[in-house]
């Protein structure tokens, strides 16, 4: 498989590069946090940083942890620092070590050093050290391969517009974007859902459940399969709770909360909270989830079951929307909704309208008419799978494939 080198991810972490802040990269296990601070390491020394500055520490490797407390951890890593020059210390999956957030602040007081650290747990920075690094830190949140970037990775030539896009998507939503699941295509799609599997029973059991003390992995493991059921849905605790109960799965809308919390932390799915249209304010209830990995909702609910296209296409429009730096919203008014509000970089507002195909008058009516009632001059868009595009109040129709692939 082709090295792919993250260009986003590589220059906001040069761009921070020895600012006095801990760089904290998170995101779900296997998405490519290592590999992006091994690429980064690479960058350094090509600017001339030695070897003995940079200092690397894995701590999902028991050898490096297990019977040693953070201060003996501590000791062992200053021990190593040079005197004079600063010191590029990276700590991976820190949040094995109990009391990690001394060893991190410790560190960060030390002179000449430059602090990055890794977590597939957003509880990473939660009360304990979000208290103690009191805005010292910036975070920045890895996701798996982009469309474009599981293309490249295939070595497939992006800028040929003649290839079968559909059948290329379906590849990318049907098998994984995890870097190393895309690297086991060529031994066949048994071996990626083996390795899916085996991804999502570490989250599950290590992360989530031996972590959080779950003790009804039935109930737990039915809200699972039930957000992966409704990607893209309106959902709220107490209508995931009511619906599993007419199932005959009682579980207290409670413990619906906090199990969707845990699943948002481990970085499994990604909550969307709705945006008022008229009022201009955020909503609190209603939120939509959507999944990290496309390819996961064949573990989780089979492929047999995961046929619903349009939701599909938006969870993948989502994902491209968090690849790029937008903070994102779900657009909510009396009678209608769209599907994504959204905050550039730059802090400029954009709406999205995202369909299968405008196969019929009804679907273009629903798209277009949702975006032509928003009365401001910001950016509009309705992005499908349609070659032939509609040119109306000028909102702009895009092919979407097309869009993924154009940044």
């Amino acid at each position: 498989m082709q090295t792919i080198p993250r260009k986003q991810y590589l220059s906001k972490l040069m761009s921070f590069k020895d600012k006095d802040l801990i760089k904290v990269v998170s995101g779900l296990r296997r998405s490519g946090k290592s590999t992006l601070l091994q690429l980064f390491q690479k960058e350094l020394q090509k600017k001339g940083i030695g070897k003995k500055q940079i200092h690397v520490y894995n701590f999902e490797l028991p050898e490096n942890y297990v019977n040693k407390d953070w201060y003996a951890i501590y000791q062992e890593i200053k021990s190593h620092l040079h005197s004079q020059k600063m010191n590029y210390i990276f700590l991976d999956e820190v949040q094995n070590i109990p009391f990690f957030e001394k060893l991190v602040d410790g560190l960060f007081a030390n002179d000449l050093t430059d602090l990055y650290i890794t977590g597939s747990n957003a509880f990473l920075l939660s009360s304990e050290l979000a208290t103690l690094l009191g805005g010292r830190h910036i975070e920045i949140s890895i996701l798996p391969f982009s469309f474009e970037e599981y293309l490249t990775a295939r070595e497939i030539d992006t800028k040929n517009r003649y290839l079968n896009f559909e059948s290329l998507f379906f590849d990318y939503v049907n098998e994984t974007s995890l870097p190393k699941g895309v690297d086991l295509r060529e031994e066949g799609y048994d071996k990626i859902y083996e390795y899916l599997e085996a991804i999502y029973s570490t989250i599950i059991e290590k992360d989530i459940t031996t972590r959080h003390q779950i003790n009804d992995k039935r109930a737990f493991g039915n809200i699972i399969r039930y957000l992966a059921s409704h990607v893209g849905s309106k959902l709220s605790p107490s209508n995931i709770s009511k619906s599993l109960t007419s199932d005959n799965q009682a579980i207290h809308h409670k413990t619906v909360e906090k199990y969707l919390e845990y699943l948002t932390a481990s970085f499994v799915f990604y909550k969307v909270n709705r945006f008022d249209l008229k009022g201009k304010k955020l909503l609190a209830t209603q939120e939509k989830y959507y999944l990290v990995d496309p390819g996961l909702m064949n573990i989780l609910i089979g492929k047999e079951n995961n046929r619903d296209r349009g939701h599909i296409l938006e969870n993948v429009v989502y994902l491209e929307l968090l690849h790029r730096g937008y903070k994102v919203w779900t657009g909510s008014a009396r009678d209608h909704e769209v599907d994504f509000v959204c905050k550039n970089p730059s802090g400029e507002i954009i709406y999205y309208q995202v369909a299968w195909q405008l196969s019929n008058t009804e679907t273009i009516e629903r798209e277009f008419n949702a975006l032509e009632k928003i009365k401001d001059n910001f950016p509009k868009y309705v992005l499908s799978t349609d070659s032939f595009l509609i040119d109306r109040s000028g909102i702009d129709h895009i092919n979407v494939f097309q869009w993924l692939l154009d940044k």
